[in-house]
């Protein structure tokens, strides 16, 4: 199996300066699946634990001059550590741009290899940043696993078209730093969180203990998938009320999630989306959110590139 591509700039500054930060605090350890016009990062979709996250590239998006051919329809996956990833690419960044000049001035090649290492008597996969400058090259060794068999892709695959499902109804959270406030003081009180998302554009988060109970409620949201208008009847009553109500109409659904994950899947905000869409899955088997990017300087959907979240349900509450 062979891997071997040219980082754009475009590329570099999407992983070095926001895709790696934020993939860094979803886990120490992913999956990096490649085949022919994809680049993915898996956190957790092959284990039920923790927030699965999926940032999907198209091959564009990161590499010109990309390379792949494996027995397996071209496809490859490994496990590798973020945090040693991140520090490679960084290093090898600051070498080339102080280094670089001429026609190869910062051109940084990213390939699969297989080394020697010190003191060993097997060969180890690796994935090697290999930077030329005007008269050297400087080669950065990411050690990664040994490269999935064919069943185990097909396993990942499968995982990764499961995880692609979208909630009915998702709602747009405009603020994410607000949301992040609002978590941060929540960890205090407890460690589960009661959301509740309606057709009408409710999100509906609240924190309960034997002793308090703290809420925040967004209202008016924009809504994709399926809506509703929500009664009038309803419009002077508390947020809990109307949630509760709205759930036996079968106009919203709630979920119980862990505080940690809620704020472990907020740490996207690293990767600079422009806005976030939180939704429900059907049965309410996952809260999902589903970060959004924009064309630099429009307001159209880049479709090259996209991250979402599944966060396990801790209690499929109701609706």
């Amino acid at each position: 199996m062979k891997f071997k591509a040219f980082l754009t700039e475009n590329g570099v500054n999407l992983l070095e300066k926001r895709f790696l930060p934020a993939l860094d605090k979803m886990g120490k350890i992913c999956h990096l699946y490649l085949n022919r016009d994809h680049a993915i990062f898996l956190h957790n979709l092959l284990n039920g634990d923790g927030v699965q996250s999926i940032a999907q590239f198209r091959k564009e998006a990161l590499f010109d001059d990309y390379r792949i051919s494996s027995q397996n329809e071209d496809r490859i996956a490994f496990a590798v550590d973020i945090s040693l990833l991140h520090r490679a690419l960084r290093s090898s960044v600051s070498i080339c741009t102080e280094f670089g000049n001429g026609p190869t001035a910062n051109r940084l090649q990213i390939k699969l290899v297989k080394k020697l290492p010190p003191n060993s008597t097997q060969p180890m996969p690796f994935l090697t940043f290999e930077t030329k400058g005007y008269k050297s090259a400087v080669i950065q060794d990411v050690p990664i696993s040994k490269p999935m068999s064919r069943a185990q892709v097909l396993e990942l695959q499968t995982a990764l078209d499961m995880a692609q499902d979208l909630p009915q109804t998702l709602v747009q959270v405009p603020d994410l730093n607000q949301l992040q406030n609002f978590v941060d003081r929540m960890r205090h009180v407890g460690e589960l969180l009661n959301i509740s998302i309606s057709k009408y554009g409710d999100l509906h988060i609240q924190i309960s203990t034997t002793l308090i109970t703290l809420g925040a409620v967004f209202q008016k949201l924009l809504v994709l998938g399926e809506r509703a208008d929500a009664p009038s009847e309803d419009l002077n009553l508390s947020a809990q009320t109307r949630s509760a109500r709205a759930i036996l109409r079968g106009e919203a659904q709630s979920v119980q999630v862990s505080v940690k994950h809620f704020g472990k899947s907020l740490q996207c905000h690293l990767a600079k989306p422009d806005c976030a869409f939180y939704g429900i899955a059907p049965q309410g088997a996952c809260l999902t959110v589903i970060f959004q990017f924009f064309i630099p300087g429009s307001h159209q959907m880049d479709k090259s590139i996209s991250l979402h979240c599944r966060l396990p349900v801790l209690d499929q509450g109701s609706g």
